[in-house]
Parts: C-alpha cells; sequence; structure tokens
C-alpha cells in the first residue's frame, strides 16, 4: 500500500519550505507545488494522502483548485490555508468540501493533526470506495435471471412467489439463489440486502 503524502501548493517559497520542514520533521511524506497547474499534471488518483492548498495564488485559486479535486472520482482532503482569511471565503471553502481553513500563522502541531485526521479521511474513503467496486465486480458475474432473483429476493418474495413473477420452476429458483449467493460472496439474505443497497449508492 502506497505511503500517504501531504501535497503542499502554495506560491510561496518560504511557506513550501516551512510546512515541508515540519513534515520531514514529523516523518510524512510530502511534495511541494509552486501553482495549482504544477499540482494537477503531476496528481494521480491512486496515491493517498491530502492536499494543503494556498487560497490566493496567481493564476488558479486555492478554492478553484479545491473545486476541482472535490470534482475527481477518488478526491483528496483538503485543507485550505491563507494569509487573508475572511467569513465568505471560509463559508466557501467549506461549501466545496474542504476539512478545515486555517489562517496564516498556524500552529505547526495543529496542521500536523489535521493532516493526520485528514489521513484518516482519505484512507477510510479509500477503503469504502474499494468495497464499493467489489460489490460490483462480483454483481456483474450474475446472469440476467440471477439478478432478477436477486432483485426479488431482497424485496421479501418467498421462492414460490419469485417463480410465479418469473413464470419459472421453483427449483429454478432455488438453483438461481445459490448460485447468486455463492457469487455475491454471502450466505444470507440480510447481508445480501446489504450489497443491494450498496449497488443502489445507498449506505448500509
Amino acid at each position: 500500500m502506497l505511503e500517504p503524502t501531504v501535497f503542499i501548493v502554495d506560491d510561496d517559497d518560504a511557506v513550501r519550505h516551512c510546512i515541508s520542514v515540519m513534515c520531514s520533521l514529523a516523518g510524512v511524506p510530502c511534495e511541494t507545488f509552486a501553482d495549482g497547474e504544477a499540482f494537477m499534471s503531476a496528481y494521480q488518483p491512486t496515491r493517498p494522502g491530502c492536499l494543503v492548498v494556498d487560497q490566493r495564488m496567481p493564476g488558479m485559486s486555492g478554492l478553484e483548485l479545491l473545486e476541482w479535486m472535490s470534482a475527481q472520482a477518488q478526491p483528496l482532503p483538503v485543507i485550505v490555508i491563507t494569509g487573508h482569511g475572511d467569513v465568505p471565503i471560509a463559508v466557501n471553502a467549506f461549501r466545496s468540501g474542504a476539512l478545515d481553513f486555517l489562517e496564516k500563522p498556524f500552529a505547526d502541531e495543529y496542521l500536523l493533526q489535521r493532516v493526520r485526521e485528514a489521513f484518516d479521511r482519505d484512507a477510510e474513503a479509500r477503503q469504502r470506495a474499494g468495497e464499493q467496486a467489489s460489490v460490483f465486480t462480483r454483481y456483474r458475474r450474475l446472469s440476467r435471471r440471477e439478478r432478477s432473483v436477486m432483485d426479488l429476493m431482497v424485496r421479501g418474495l418467498a421462492n414460490k412467489l419469485i417463480a410465479a413473477e418469473l413464470n419459472i420452476g421453483i427449483r429454478t429458483v432455488e438453483s438461481h439463489r445459490a448460485n447468486l449467493l455463492k457469487k455475491m460472496g454471502t450466505a444470507s439474505l440480510s447481508e445480501l440486502t446489504r450489497l443491494h443497497l450498496r449497488l443502489q449508492g445507498k449506505d448500509a
């Protein structure tokens, strides 16, 4: 598994250097970028970690980079930093999905604490995404008829009613039921229902 990294985006050389030294002393891997475009060019969605970005930069602003990141399939948690903070900017940052909004100067320990929290949040999100992908992979192995049986099972229909609904024999339903449970990697209806909810994009 790749080690989480702090990606620092700030046009101020001194700020990038200070944060990178702080991370180095704390044993936290980091990479620095002078602008959002440079980070976007280097961004790899498979790399875990978090993004620390300055709000005011020439060209792409920190909020614009935050909005871009929020639109990615596997977005990194984002901590916005600024030397010119005000309430409207902070509100916009949180509405766009920022984990935190820090005004310079900030305490090193607090930033490190938020970075570690961001790492934890990213790890949890990646685990959920991996589990979701696994469910879809298993679901795609089902035949069309097995998917129909599954849909009726999670609606609470007994084998006899499923057979009548699909105009097939009960033993055929039992066979499809056993096959789909095996392919979905579960032995219970309650677990199958939980997986079905995940397929619908609902928490379970």
